[in-house]
């Protein structure tokens, strides 16, 4: 029986991922990862006509049954890509994902390194059984005094 219940169980999850691969593209989820090339903001935000336009463009894409990816395309392919929100995970587009990394990286290294620097350049705190000049040590009790009274 438990054997059963499995095998409907990895069945019914096998049928949905089907039915979410086959379902068409969400019109507001490509405008939301697409920016218009005339303003820079997503096409989500912008009212430009070429948004407009390109928004109307993967409407009618959608409808002709077009995928998320052939959508994608083919607007790369007219506008290059510039158009994607997210710049490509390969290629050129790595450089976009790793520079800002690198650049925190060095910045902590470069923040760490100064922190040492300034800490050693300090020198070692005075030794407690050092004792001051007896005159400087006698302006100082004077000073003491002054204020007391």
């Amino acid at each position: 029986m438990t054997r059963l219940a499995g095998v409907v169980v990895v069945a019914t999850l096998l049928l949905a991922g089907i039915a979410a691969a086959a379902a068409p593209p969400d019109a507001a989820d490509l405008e939301a990862e697409l920016v218009c090339p005339v303003c820079e903001t997503t096409l989500d935000q912008s009212n430009a006509p070429v948004a407009e336009r390109m928004k109307a463009f993967i409407r009618a894409r959608i409808a002709a049954g077009a995928s998320e990816q052939e959508i994608k395309d083919a607007l790369v392919a007219q506008f290059g890509t510039e158009v994607l929100a997210k710049p490509p995970e390969g290629g050129f587009g790595l450089l976009a994902w790793l520079l800002p990394l690198a650049a925190v990286v060095v910045g902590a290294v470069v923040v760490g390194l100064l922190i040492r620097s300034w800490s050693r350049r300090r020198g070692p705190p005075p030794a407690a059984d050092e004792h001051l000049d007896p005159q400087l040590e006698r302006l100082v009790d004077e000073e003491l005094a002054r204020f007391d009274s």
